[in-house]
């Protein structure tokens, strides 16, 4: 549990650090282009991961939901360490969730 609260600490430092840093900025440069920010995510900010996972990815992707060109023209090499330290707290809170979860019967 102790380990599970750790990573959970680190995830929401790196929600914080790469939206309020990296997402921001990104979305402002691709506004100024002209770009509008979906419709489809009015709220619930999952398109955060999808430009997190956009920048660290290396090949062009078959469909996507986000412009995943522009996020990468505009995106900085510090926000490339945004992205993969986001992806890597959120992967790691999945693992540790699905082991607790599996190993630990909390409800009886």
């Amino acid at each position: 549990m102790i380990f599970a609260g750790v990573i959970m600490f680190f995830l929401v430092i790196a929600v914080l650090s790469f939206g309020r840093i990296s997402f921001r900025y990104i979305e402002k440069q691709m506004v100024q282009e002209g770009w509008s920010p979906p419709e489809w995510d009015k709220g619930m900010g999952l398109r955060i991961t999808m430009y997190a996972i956009a920048i660290v990815r290396t090949s062009k992707p078959h469909a996507s939901l986000v412009d995943d060109e522009a996020i990468k023209r505009h995106a900085r090499k510090l926000d490339w360490y945004l992205a993969v330290f986001y992806i890597g707290a959120f992967t790691a809170f999945l693992i540790v969730g699905t082991i607790g979860y599996f190993c630990y019967d909390l409800g009886e």
